[in-house]
């Protein structure tokens, strides 16, 4: 069996940053260490934070007066700051940067009056947490079925910001369809949909080429992992999303001579290799690594960390 290994895959510098936020969090303060929403939404990564003293919590009430909380890559509203500032919380924020741009086009958009339509998927972390920038101000869609509902009448002031996750093809057909209806919609000042969503999903698109299945290594809650799996199925290959090997079903390798493995932007790098080792020991597979585009992309840990004087 032939493997091809997509490069680039895996880990991306949000991600990167916000987790190496969390352990230095570990490292210097000691658990227990409060983290709102998953810091990532990949399993092994959340339960091998777990095993180390950290609290996930889904409600800022969750954490205890003056405790310190990080905030997840996926961002957080104005609404929970305020009342993680009331509750004497120290707040390290690990939101990602590119996260953090479309929080700011949003306020931007709101502050000149603007009705905004955000394209994305109305109850995931990130879309709950831009909705929260100017709520009496935007409206969410995630398909042209829901653009064919709006009512705004066609001189409305309107622009448009997407979820950093989206599939390419997806927000795409939605922008178009919103471009139709109201011609004059501003858009984003730089498109939302991240490098490393937009790279892993054209590495699929691209890199495929003679491959029968396509394995995505991330979780079911993972949009970007899940986009892959899309943008398989529309190249006509089959396709599964798994966390990690222990997942692999023997039937969807029958008469497969030739497998894509890739992984989403949360998913480490060993679920990958413990994947490949298993399609090598039992299936004889041989790996090809193609490659799309380098990466080098790396952002700095916040500023917030220095707060806590344990970044010199």
């Amino acid at each position: 069996m032939k493997i091809i290994l997509a490069n680039p895959r895996g880990f991306c510098a949000g991600v990167n940053m916000a987790i190496e936020c969390v352990d230095t969090v570990l490292k210097h303060k000691g658990a227990p260490v409060f983290v709102y929403h998953e810091i990532v939404h990949n399993k092994h990564v959340v339960d091998d934070f777990e095993s180390r003293g950290v609290t996930f919590v889904n409600t800022i009430e969750e954490v205890p007066q003056g405790a310190t909380v990080v905030y997840s890559a996926h961002g957080v509203s104005p609404m929970i700051r305020n009342t993680s500032r009331d509750r004497d919380l120290i707040e390290i924020d690990a939101t990602c940067p590119l996260v953090t741009k479309v929080h700011a086009e949003v306020k931007g958009f709101a502050r000149k009056g603007y009705t905004i339509i955000f394209i994305g998927h109305k109850d995931h972390d990130e879309a709950v947490g831009t909705v929260g920038e100017a709520p009496e101000s935007i409206v969410v869609v995630e398909s042209e079925e829901d653009v064919e509902r709006l009512s705004f009448p066609p001189d409305a002031k309107l622009a448009f910001v997407t979820q950093t996750t989206l599939s390419l093809l997806d927000a795409k057909a939605v922008v178009g369809a919103l471009q139709r209806k109201y011609p004059g919609i501003t858009p984003p000042p730089k498109d939302d949909i991240c490098y490393a969503t937009t790279n892993r999903q054209m590495a699929v698109k691209h890199l495929g080429g003679e491959a029968e299945l396509v394995l995505v290594v991330g979780s079911q809650n993972s949009s970007n992992s899940k986009r892959l799996v899309e943008m398989a199925h529309q190249e006509g290959k089959q396709a599964y999303l798994i966390d990690d090997e222990s997942e692999l079903d023997p039937a969807w390798l029958e008469g497969v001579q030739c497998v894509f493995v890739t992984a989403g932007a949360s998913a480490p790098e060993r679920l990958v290799e413990r994947l490949i080792e298993r399609l090598k020991r039992d299936y004889g597979g041989e790996v090809e690594e193609r490659t799309l585009i380098e990466e080098d992309v790396q952002f700095e840990l916040p500023k917030t960390l220095r707060r806590l004087a344990v970044v010199k």
